[in-house]
Order: structure tokens, then sequence, then C-alpha cells
């Protein structure tokens, strides 16, 4: 087996926590056996002084 990565940036409405669980679940769609995440950074989109999105880049640990 081999353990490959892919970066991701998931989006969410409701949190940083939300947008994680969206990166993970669209790339076990996609990728298959995922093994772990690393978060490497926490964004949001600023609409009048709001937080409107919620914004984190992961990386995706699979196996192949």
């Amino acid at each position: 087996m081999h353990v490959k990565v892919a970066e991701l940036v998931g989006a969410s409405k409701d949190g940083w926590q939300e947008a994680v669980n969206t990166a993970v679940g669209e790339a076990s769609q996609k990728l298959g056996n995922i093994t772990g995440v690393e978060v490497i950074n926490f964004t949001a989109n600023v609409d009048q002084g709001r937080v409107v999105e919620y914004k984190a880049n992961v990386k995706i640990a699979y196996l192949e």
C-alpha cells in the first residue's frame, strides 16, 4: 500500500470544524481510504463586518 497526500479546501457557513468535515467528506468520496488529516490554515470570507463563510486548508492522507 502507498500513502498519498492531497491538499483541499473545505468551506462551510457554520464554522471551521464543519469546513474540515466538508473537505474530509468530499475526499472520502473521491479518494477512498482516508487515514488522516492535517489542518494547514483557517480563513474566512467577511461581508459587511460579519463572517459569512469559513474555510479550512487541509492535507488529506489516504491509501492507494
